[in-house]
């Protein structure tokens, strides 16, 4: 009589283990049990249930799970990751709980609600492979994810799989948050010619004051950069272990670049007076040479660590649109045939942010070629959601019907492929407020997008305007002037100045709106929102004159545009906002209709 056959199938498998834990036993036994009980209980348990996932079996320190889908399993295991590291932020290093994990898609034995085989053995050896905090991936896994998850990855090559024939190929998890497992290295930007990727080094800072104390001082603020730029998705940032191999070194910065396989290099200097410090920096374009921004920040050593976290601000929120900027004349110099779903992206951004009827039908064409040749590039799907809501909330006359669904549709997906990506989130957030009238979803993208990255001024200019809509304006006008301070040079300044005048208008203060919307009016005179936020203000304080003309900048820039219209387009959550804006468009002197 024939054997029954076994039971196989295809499967995502996670295996996972707690880095250290017989240390930690030894340390406090029965307070590391209770803290790996609550981990599995609060975080791990729910998140692979959230994800459709099956933890087969836990071992002491360590778990096995399934999935069905190997991007579900991947989601899970990052954000457990993630959440893993919010955990330890403030915990001593040697008292904190580590996961490493390795993920494979394979075919499984199943024999009652266990599971084995060769896909479950290579889960475990690449689990072995994964720095604490890290993840490992087969190629397997991968191939099927790079293109679907907005992540980044590092190539680790092939790998010697024990009782596995042949070499397996590994890929590492890049994460946003601290710490030499997260951060890129440079093996994951190969020396020689720039990758096509962007990509920054940022250099030890010299300490010209002959005084250790700074030495501490500046390579910890050189350390904080590298986390902070580390959390845009969109460039890699090399690892502290090597850029520091360069301290005390006289460097040429192009030999450096060429050395590390990046495009742009920054670097800077550290002098003490008394109790005040000096910090310079600049940013450089290796590839040109060109100085791409140069700045001095002058500060009291009273608190210190205030004074790091400032300069640290400062510095990233300064020379991220620098590189954005550049990134995107590089794009325009590449020829058309040679155009990938990031260049166009890319090419797509001046228009988006142009905010006028001609640029966003060209943002759209170029963002649809970049979807089309990606489907699942998170920023290229938000930004063309941004540019249906555009359309419809500005009524502009190349609306079309179904411009909002195609807008929410477009938002979602970008939600569920860019979990990780700051920019993706807070615009694909802001559209759901927008067009679709989803606040609460659209809010906790915004927030969502505000935890990966406080850092980015957009993204807090995005978590405003959401706010001034649906949420709480004292956080709105917080997230303007904290934009403002990310980047006070910004040729964009008018999006968070006619927010921040908003906030006041909605909140009674008409003098301050008055006097923000004007200022933004002086800059970009042909944003039709300024003027809807300029005019109310002016009617509410009586001051008719200057009403009226704020109405006929706008009827010249929206012609046909009416209080009823804005009663329809403008998505307030809240009515009382609303009626703050009509009446005041009424007393300047729009039409009712």
């Amino acid at each position: 009589m024939a054997e029954n056959p076994l039971t196989r199938k295809l499967a995502a498998i996670v295996v996972a283990d707690m880095v250290g834990y017989s240390r930690l036993m030894e340390a406090d036994e029965s307070g590391t049990l209770a803290k790996l009980t609550a981990i599995r209980k609060e975080l791990i348990n729910p998140k692979v249930e959230h994800y459709r996932g099956r933890i087969v079996k836990t071992t002491g320190d360590g778990w096995l799970a399934e999935f069905a889908s190997v991007t579900d399993a991947v989601r899970c295991t990052v954000e457990i990751q993630e959440a893993m590291a919010q955990r330890n932020e403030n915990v001593p290093e040697e008292q904190r709980f580590q996961l490493r994990a390795g993920i494979n898609l394979g075919e499984i034995i199943m024999e009652g609600d266990d599971i084995y085989g060769t896909g479950v053995n290579v889960a475990a050896r690449l689990e072995s492979l994964a720095e604490p905090g890290g993840i490992c991936l087969s190629n397997s896994v991968y191939d099927q994810i790079q293109s679907i998850l907005s992540l980044g990855y590092a190539d680790m090559g092939e790998q010697t799989i024990k009782n596995i024939s042949k070499p397996v190929r590994c890929f590492a998890v890049r994460f946003a948050h601290a710490g030499p497992a997260s951060e890129r290295s440079a093996a994951e930007a190969p020396a020689g010619n720039p990758p096509d990727t962007p990509s920054i080094a940022v250099l030890p800072f010299a300490n010209l004051s002959n005084d250790p104390e700074q030495e501490y001082f500046a390579d910890g603020m050189v350390e904080d950069m590298i986390t902070a730029l580390s959390r845009f998705r969109w460039l890699v940032v090399i690892a502290r272990n090597s850029t520091f191999t360069y301290k005390g070194r006289s460097v040429d910065v192009r030999q450096v670049a060429k050395e590390l396989g990046v495009r742009y290099v920054l670097e800077g200097s550290v002098r003490k007076a008394a109790r005040r410090v000096r910090i310079t920096g600049q940013l450089i374009d290796a590839t040109t040479g060109a100085h791409l921004w140069a700045e001095r920040f002058d500060g009291d050593l009273e608190d210190i660590f205030d004074l790091q976290d400032r300069i640290t601000e400062s510095v990233v929120g300064a020379i991220e649109p620098r590189m954005r900027k550049a990134e995107i004349e590089r794009s325009r110099r590449k020829r058309p045939d040679s155009l990938d779903a990031y260049d166009l992206y890319l090419r797509a951004l001046p228009h988006v942010y142009a905010m006028r009827p001609d640029d966003n039908t060209e943002a759209l064409e170029l963002l649809d070629r970049a979807i089309s040749l990606d489907p699942g590039f998170a920023p290229a799907l938000a930004y063309a959601a941004w540019c249906y809501e555009q359309r419809v909330v500005r009524g502009w006359p190349t609306a079309r019907e179904g411009d909002v669904e195609t807008g929410i549709k477009l938002a979602r997906a970008a939600i569920t492929t860019g979990s990780d990506d700051a920019n993706a989130m807070a615009t694909a957030g802001f559209v759901l407020v927008m067009l679709g009238r989803d606040y609460e979803a659209g809010l906790a993208a915004v927030r969502h997008a505000l935890d990966l990255n406080r850092n980015n001024a957009f993204v807090s200019i995005l978590a405003g305007w959401a706010n001034n809509f649906a949420g709480d304006l004292d956080d709105a006008l917080a997230s303007f002037q904290r934009a403002q301070r990310l980047s006070p040079s910004d040729p964009g300044a008018f999006f968070f100045v006619t927010g921040a005048a908003m906030s006041h208008l909605l909140s009674g203060r008409y003098a301050e709106a008055v006097e923000l919307a004007a200022q933004s009016a002086a800059t970009h005179a042909d944003w039709d929102s300024t003027y809807w936020v300029l005019a109310p203000a002016c009617g509410h304080l009586d001051q008719i004159d200057k009403a009226r003309a704020a109405v006929a900048k706008l009827l010249l820039l929206t012609p046909g545009a009416t209080v009823s219209r804005y009663r329809t387009l403008l998505p307030f959550k809240d009515e009382r906002r609303l009626a703050v804006v009509l009446d005041g468009l009424r007393k300047a002197g729009l039409p009712e209709s």
